[in-house]
């Protein structure tokens, strides 16, 4: 198994950080990760002596050259692995592109994912944040994955309730010390994820994006290859390419507040974009609010708010003079500062920062 020295990063983070991380290996197979193990060049994973796993790259925001052993994933394969009255079980290896396996499964005629198009990243780091968009989340969607212990070596499975999804979150963002008994940062390198894509199908149309699009298109019952394609032009109208310009994609979460917080909002700020939710509590609009403080289109060297999308940061530099972690971290924080002083709301990243 090949580890590479000083290896740049710029190409395998959607912002266009430029960094390097002192060793790198690309693993294609569990077989790969487990002769790495075997070697020489591995090191147990320890605060000390990490391991990095890095997915598509899309979620993250780089601060400077990392030490940690990367472990790039990018293990393919896309099947079906039974279909029964309940729905269709499908499996995907972790380094497939998330968008091209949602649109592989609308091909086929299995639907579900639809909601979740165009998002950015890999079908492995896919569970790490319980990617979510308008009205569906993975947990929704999600069976179970494989995963590998990073100091055992072991193969484990989990299911949903083992996953501890939450709102962006699950238990491999956390370690055991957050509290948590079963924390896997760092700890675990997923290999495959598997969906249920439920039968019968019924479509998700409660944002008022896709209730727009009904009333434009006059197509108030869309099949689920026209929600792809809805949800595709919606995010392309208003979310910049990474391709294109660099960045993480939403870079705060949506708040909750309580419905008395929420009035009391809306006394204030009428116009607040806010949705109830099933539990009680109302989620704000994080793109709303940082918009209301005047951020669209300002900038912190060559880190910038996205002027048509307050919740996405960029970078203004492109590749050949490109944002430092530490700018649009410290715009970050501006950010944060503002909508708290204003709303007195804690806006919380989205991204991993490293």
């Amino acid at each position: 198994m090949l580890v590479e020295n000083n290896v740049a990063l710029q190409a395998l983070n959607t912002f266009g950080i430029a960094a390097r991380a002192q060793r790198f290996a690309r693993l294609r197979s569990e077989a790969d990760l487990a002769d790495l193990m075997a070697s020489a060049e591995w090191c147990v994973p320890s605060p000390t002596a990490p391991v990095f796993v890095l997915g598509g790259g899309s979620n993250l925001v780089i601060t400077g050259d990392i030490k940690a052993l990367v472990l790039k994933v990018d293990i393919p394969g896309k099947r079906l692995v039974e279909e029964s009255p309940k729905g269709w079980l499908v499996e995907a290896g972790a380094g497939e592109s998330w968008h091209a396996f949602v649109a592989w499964t609308l091909a086929q005629g299995w639907p579900g994912l639809e909601n979740m198009a165009l998002i950015p990243g890999s079908v492995g780091a896919s569970p790490v944040q319980n990617i979510g968009a308008y009205g569906v989340e993975l947990q929704d969607r999600f069976h179970s994955l494989d995963a590998i212990d990073l100091q055992t070596g072991k193969a484990f499975t989990l299911d949903a309730a083992q996953c501890g999804f939450g709102y962006r979150d699950s238990v491999f963002k956390h370690t055991p010390s957050d509290q948590r008994s079963f924390g896997l940062a760092g700890r675990a390198l997923i290999t495959r994820v598997r969906f249920l894509l439920p039968k019968p199908w019924k479509p998700v149309l409660g944002y008022l994006d896709l209730e727009r699009k009904m009333a434009e298109t006059g197509i108030h019952a869309p099949d689920a290859q026209q929600i792809f394609d809805w949800v595709v032009a919606i995010r392309r109208a208003k979310l910049p390419d990474p391709a294109v310009i660099g960045n993480a994609g939403s870079f705060f979460k949506n708040p909750t507040v309580t419905p008395d917080q929420c009035a009391d909002i809306i006394a204030r700020e009428p116009k607040v974009v806010h949705y109830p939710m099933a539990d009680g509590s109302i989620k704000l609009a994080a793109g709303w609010l940082i918009d209301a403080c005047g951020w669209k289109g300002k900038s912190v060297g060559n880190a910038a708010v996205y002027e048509k999308q307050a919740l996405v940061l960029v970078n203004r530099g492109g590749p050949a003079h490109p944002c430092t972690g530490g700018e649009v971290m410290t715009l970050a924080k501006a950010i944060q500062t503002s909508v708290y002083e204003r709303f007195g709301i804690r806006l919380e990243p989205e991204p991993v920062v490293v």
